[in-house]
């Protein structure tokens, strides 16, 4: 008589078992996604609801009445343009009023505009990329520096740049210099915490040659890290100074100077082509950077930035 040797032992589960129980599991968790996802939208669509009928009640019912008039102050401004014929087109030309011997036309504040976004971009990058470095895991053993710089580049880049120039204009009185403190205070929030993600994927064998070959932690961060880091550290700098440009014109609205506070100023009048023509500066000056800055970032890193 010969003993099973598969006796009292469970049934053997051939490979359709794990690869049906994979699946149960993956459909289960997609339910579980989509239901979730339906849940959210759900939530979102009457928050928006509520907060029409609010806004309807709190203006009297005349909220949804107005989007009627939603293209009334465009066509206004557009006809006003194109009223003024050809010599719409000398408008940005056209000297607004001179000081000190210098004339001003809208060239020159766009140019005051650039200038702003480029000051603080360069401030930026080189605080921020300081910063970036004590921010480092990889390159800083103290965690307690790790930590502060971390919170510090929290702090700098939690404000938008429009409540940091108010404030500064408060202290030190509308022009430029609140605008570029401004705008360069939460760039180097945003370029440090890029740029600390950046230095923590840079490959450390070359730090731990120069380690092993006594090196200093300058001359290992210096020979090391930077070559590797640098080009992303100019890329994203580059696209930093495109979202600067933006941010410098916006300056304007609070009385900080620069193409934006005429912006505002003829908004106030009401001077349809003067609008127009200052809209078509800064689209057609964005443009022309954000093709440039594009290029510079694919020679830099490759075709794959946009």
């Amino acid at each position: 008589m010969t003993l099973d040797a598969d006796a009292g032992q469970p049934p053997h589960r051939g490979a359709a078992g794990p690869l049906a129980a994979l699946a149960e599991a993956y459909d289960r968790s997609e339910l579980r996604r989509r239901s979730y996802t339906g849940i959210l939208i759900v939530l979102v669509l009457a928050m928006l609801v509520a907060g029409f009928r609010l806004a309807e009640d709190a203006n009297s019912g005349s909220f949804f009445g107005g989007f009627s008039h939603v293209l009334d102050y465009p066509a206004e401004i557009l006809s006003d343009a194109w009223a003024r014929g050809w010599s719409f087109w000398t408008i940005p030309f056209t000297v607004q009023h001179a000081e000190n011997g210098i004339t001003h036309t809208y060239v020159h504040y766009l140019l005051e505009t650039v200038n702003m976004a480029v000051v603080a971009t360069l401030t930026g990058f080189v605080i921020g990329a300081a910063l970036s470095i004590l921010a480092s895991r990889n390159l800083v053993r103290n965690r307690a520096i790790v930590w502060a710089t971390r919170r510090m580049l929290d702090i700098a880049r939690a404000f938008p740049e429009i409540v940091i120039a108010l404030f500064l204009i408060f202290i030190i009185g509308k022009n430029p210099i609140a605008a570029v403190a401004a705008i360069a205070f939460h760039t180097i929030g945003a370029l440090g915490k890029l740029y600390s993600e950046v230095n923590e994927n840079a490959d450390m064998k070359a730090w731990e040659g120069l380690d092993a070959a006594g090196a200093s932690w300058a001359q290992k961060v210096w020979f090391a890290i930077l070559p590797q880091v640098m080009p992303n550290w100019v890329s994203y700098a580059l696209l930093r100074f495109e979202i600067n440009v933006r941010a410098s014109a916006i300056m304007g609205f609070v009385g900080a100077g620069g193409l934006g506070q005429q912006f505002k100023t003829f908004v106030d009048w009401r001077y349809g082509a003067d609008i127009v023509a200052i809209m078509a500066l800064l689209i057609i000056t964005i443009i022309a950077i954000d093709n440039l800055s594009g290029m510079l970032r694919r020679r830099l890193i490759g075709p794959g930035a946009h």
